[in-house]
C-alpha cells in the first residue's frame, strides 16, 4: 500500500509518496501548465512508472488544483497540509512557517502538526512568486538568476509600488534611468520580503523558530532578505518545496492506518 500526497499549485505540481511505515519513498515535481487536469495526467503516468497505482493507493490532494484529483480520498487545504508537512521536515514544535507560493503567501503557526494561527495574502500578486516571475521577465533574466543578481547590487534601490502592474512600470522607469539589473533585482526581492514581513507580523507568536517553504526555499539571498525584514533567523530544508505534498501524504497515511 502506498500513500500519495498531491499538491497542485498555480506554478508547479508536487507529489510525495510514502510507504507502509510512513516514510517518504520518493517525490517529484512537474510544471502545472495551464490545466490542473493535464498536470494530473502527467502525475498519474509518473506514479505508474514508479510502481505506484494511484487508483489503488490512499491519496490526499491539496493546492489550487486539488479538486481535479478524482481518485483522492480527501481534498484538504494547503494550510493544513503545510502544517503537517512542516512538522515532519523540521522536527521542531512549535514553529512558524512562511510559504511563498506562485499566487499567494501564507504565514502559519504550527503546534503538534496542526494549525494554530495563519494569515494568507491571496488578493494581490505582490509579495508572491508571480510578482518575482513578472519582474524577472521584465528584466529579461531567468527567474533563478535574480538571487545572484541581487546579491551583487551596489545600491539598495527600493521598489515602492505595492501593485504588481505599477511596480512593473516602476522597473521599466528605473531601467530607462540606467539603474543596473543588480540594483533593480535587489529592489524586487526586497519588495517581496517586505510584503512577507507584513503578513508575518500578524501572527500572535512571531518569536518561534521560522522556516521557509515553497519554490523560493533554495534562494539563499532571498532568505537573508526575509530574515532581515522579519527580524528572525530563517532556515529551510532541501525538500521544503514539497512541504504540502509531504503533509498530504502523511495525512493519507494517518487516515488509513
Amino acid at each position: 500500500m502506498h500513500y500519495i500526497g498531491i499538491d497542485i499549485g498555480s506554478t508547479c505540481a508536487k507529489t510525495a509518496v510514502m510507504g507502509e511505515d510512513g516514510t517518504l519513498l520518493y517525490k517529484f515535481v512537474i510544471p502545472t501548465g495551464w490545466s490542473s487536469f493535464e498536470a494530473l495526467d502527467s502525475i498519474k503516468k509518473e506514479l505508474l512508472s514508479r510502481g505506484t497505482d494511484p487508483e489503488n493507493s490512499a491519496c490526499v490532494s491539496t493546492g489550487y488544483g486539488r479538486k481535479a484529483v478524482a481518485f483522492a480520498g480527501r481534498n484538504i487545504t494547503e494550510i493544513t497540509c503545510h502544517a503537517k508537512g512542516a512538522s515532519i521536515l523540521f522536527s521542531r514544535e512549535p514553529i512558524n512557517v512562511i510559504d511563498v507560493g506562485g499566487q499567494d503567501t501564507k504565514v502559519i503557526s504550527c503546534q503538534d502538526g496542526r494549525v494554530s494561527d495563519f494569515y494568507m495574502n491571496d488578493k494581490c500578486s505582490a509579495g508572491t512568486g508571480k510578482f518575482i516571475e513578472i519582474m524577472a521577465n521584465r528584466l529579461n533574466v531567468p527567474l533563478g538568476e535574480l538571487d545572484s543578481l541581487a546579491r551583487n547590487r551596489t545600491e539598495e534601490k527600493q521598489i515602492s509600488s505595492l501593485c504588481t502592474v505599477f511596480a512593473e512600470s516602476e522597473v521599466v522607469t528605473l531601467a530607462g534611468q540606467g539603474v543596473s539589473r543588480e540594483n533593480i533585482a535587489w529592489g524586487v526581492l526586497n519588495s517581496v520580503a517586505k510584503k512577507v514581513s507584513q503578513e508575518y507580523s500578524k501572527l500572535r507568536d512571531g518569536a518561534r523558530p521560522v522556516y521557509l517553504t515553497g519554490g523560493l526555499c533554495e534562494d539563499d539571498y532571498f532568505m537573508e532578505l526575509v530574515s532581515k525584514n522579519i527580524g528572525r533567523p530563517l532556515t529551510s530544508h532541501p525538500d521544503a518545496r514539497y512541504t504540502g505534498a509531504i503533509g498530504a501524504a502523511r495525512l493519507a497515511w494517518e487516515e488509513n492506518r
